[in-house]
């Protein structure tokens, strides 16, 4: 296996593996990027558009900016060795960058919602939440204890 071989199918591997993460991310997002967006879908699908196409950007110019290799490749033993070690920097970097937005939307959402219920005359989110409704009419509750 040659030097050239080896980058074409970490080429191939990568950018595969790229795409698929990103359509993954782009469709299990939604429902959190609503969240975060209180239920904006035209904002929530642009954002959505920016952060796949950021994802996509930041992972295949790692890829490129990693292809080079020092190493000789003049075994197939070599080449595989060389493939591997290239492809699992790609999916460390492949599972940090979804990490890494997520953690900043949650911030985003956190922030949101303080500034909601800081404001006067708004209910807070929490309390649209939590409901206490009794399932037991007032007055018409069991009395405890056995009956005589």
């Amino acid at each position: 296996m040659d030097i050239v071989a080896t980058y074409l199918l970490y080429l191939l591997i990568s950018t595969g593996l790229t795409v698929v993460v990103g359509t993954g991310l782009a469709r299990s997002g939604r429902a959190f990027l609503l969240d975060v967006f209180s239920g904006n879908e035209a904002l929530a699908r642009a954002v959505s558009r920016l952060l796949v196409l950021g994802f996509y950007l930041l992972s295949i110019g790692f890829v490129t900016l990693t292809m080079r290799s020092g190493g000789h490749v003049d075994s197939a033993r070599a080449g595989l060795q060389l493939l591997s070690v290239k492809i699992g920097e790609v999916l460390l970097v492949l599972g940090a960058l979804p990490l890494v937005t997520l953690a900043a939307l949650a911030r985003t959402r956190r922030r949101a919602q303080a500034r909601q219920e800081q404001q006067p005359g708004r209910p807070a989110i929490s309390a649209l939440r939590t409901t206490s409704a009794s399932p037991i009419p007032a007055g018409q509750g069991s009395v405890a204890g056995p009956a005589l």
